[in-house]
């Protein structure tokens, strides 16, 4: 059995149940594990900003690992002590690439989403659930135009997110950023897409905190539900792969655990960690 020091947790479909609630049980595993001196590291595709108070504010996290590995960030020190962004050159192409198609894009800038009202207005379109229109909203601030702030902006873009309509644009629009250099695609959700970095995986991400902590890869474990957390699936010492998951991350992972909805995350802390 694995000595475990440092668990990453993805939040949407893992962590965080379907009303993207923390469960109390999944809740008392994060603090018992805490309590034994093991970091607990919320490893997700949202901005640092996005991650819910009710996981920031536990006593004892203290790292992020933000926008699938852009950022990693050290909550105590409020500080980033990791990034792998966007070139703003790069980013700028693939949204005016983006402009004329039937999407809703926003950027992720120093830890905030960037929309535009026509967005944010019409996301009933692109089929997002209330709860997750109620965490872009509060996530998200709203510009006139993205592609003129992106140009007039000098930081760099940590993340940039596409939502569809349905999954043949989807495909679509996935082929023509296969023919752009300098970025890695994955997925969250299915009618999205995310570009990064292709430093910034979720996988890269916990090696580098790892590093950075002195903690060898073999004493982490991951968990995850999407396309997003296959790397760092592959990457930790034990990969965990929620019920709910996508099936190539199923397939990745040396154990499954039961759904976000069944807290999956405190089952398998159980099992491997608090024995």
């Amino acid at each position: 059995m694995k000595n475990i020091k440092l668990i990453s947790l993805d939040l949407d479909g893992t962590l965080l149940d379907s009303k993207k609630r923390l469960s109390p049980k999944n809740e008392k595993a994060l603090k018992d594990c805490i309590a034994r001196g093991i970091h607990i590291v919320p490893t997700t595709g949202r901005t640092v900003d996005g991650v819910p108070s009710a996981i920031k504010e536990i006593p004892g996290i203290r790292y992020v690992i933000a926008t699938n590995g852009a950022v990693i960030y050290d909550m105590k020190e409020q500080k980033i002590i990791d990034s792998r962004t966007l070139d703003r050159y790069r980013a700028l192409e693939i949204l005016q690439m983006l402009e004329p198609c039937p999407v809703m894009y926003d950027p992720y800038i120093n830890g905030r989403g960037i929309s535009e009202e026509r967005f944010l207005n019409h996301m009933d379109e692109f089929g997002l659930p209330k709860e997750l229109q109620d965490m872009v909203r509060a996530t998200r601030d709203v510009v006139p135009n993205i592609i003129r702030h992106v140009g007039e902006n000098s930081c760099p873009v940590e993340k940039i997110n596409i939502f569809f309509k349905d999954s043949v644009s989807k495909e679509q629009i996935r082929k023509r950023l296969k023919e752009i250099s300098g970025i890695v695609i994955t997925s969250s959700i299915p009618l999205n897409l995310e570009i990064n970095n292709p430093e910034a995986t979720k996988g890269k991400g916990i090696l580098r905190l790892a590093g950075y902590l002195e903690i060898s890869p073999n004493h982490t474990m991951a968990f995850g539900d999407g396309e997003n957390d296959i790397s760092m699936i592959e990457e930790a010492g034990i990969g965990v792969a929620m019920e709910n998951g996508v099936e190539p991350l199923k397939k990745m992972a040396d154990y499954i655990t039961k759904s976000n909805d069944e807290d999956g995350v405190a089952a398998a802390i159980e099992k491997f960690v608090l024995l």
